[in-house]
């Protein structure tokens, strides 16, 4: 699932009115409503500080605040720029400080999702994944075959410990465990062995694993 890695601001101007959008990730409802309240604090001179957040694997948590704007002209479009993204466990809250233009209904609604857009644009967004460590041992003429085995089956490699013998630690998506095995036992005549590690979430961000 997609998720926040690292949170992020955008800022945009709307006929004088200044919208800042802060997005960052969370793991409850608790964390949002916390993370909504800091922002409030922050930007306490603002005439508006609306909110939407979405919470767990399947988006079933779902909140969002007009904060004083006219009804289902912030917090819902907001809330539906998350939603139409697919972003899971995030918050945003926009920031409102008025330019003395009213906007109307409609100025309104685009002006919240695009201080939303653009807060997201600066965020680092992810694709969660289930998967487990997995240590391979084999011998220095099995490696090659290994490493060719995981890059073609797109498993990335963690680390190598080099000794006697080579271990190669591999992050494997939760569907591919009996998969790889059989893979890998297959190319190097059952010379390899396995040990099964830590389960875990984990996202690929610029070719390495980074642990969720």
């Amino acid at each position: 699932m997609r998720v926040v890695y690292k949170g992020g601001e955008g800022e945009i101007t709307e006929k004088k009115s200044r919208f800042i959008a802060t997005v960052r990730p969370v793991e409850s409802e608790g964390d949002a409503n916390a993370f909504i309240g800091e922002m409030k604090k922050k930007y306490w001179d603002a005439r508006h500080n609306c909110s939407a957040f979405v919470v767990g694997s399947s988006q079933e948590i779902s909140r969002c605040s007009d904060d004083g704007e006219p009804a289902q002209t912030a917090g819902r479009p907001m809330l539906d720029v998350l939603l139409k993204e697919e972003i899971h466990n995030a918050a945003v809250v926009v920031t409102r400080y008025f330019g003395g233009v009213l906007l109307g209904t409609g100025g309104l609604v685009r002006a919240y999702q695009q201080a939303v857009q653009e807060g997201l644009s600066n965020c680092t967004i992810v694709d969660r994944q289930q998967g487990r460590k997995l240590g391979i041992h084999t011998d220095y003429n099995g490696l090659g075959k290994i490493q060719h085995i995981l890059a073609k089956s797109g498993i990335m490699i963690m680390d190598t410990e080099y000794t006697d013998q080579v271990v190669v630690y591999a992050m494997v998506p939760a569907e591919q465990k009996e998969n790889i095995i059989n893979k890998i036992t297959d190319k190097t005549n059952g010379t390899a062995g396995f040990v099964w590690l830590e389960e875990m979430n984990f996202a690929i961000l610029e070719k390495e694993v980074i642990i969720l």
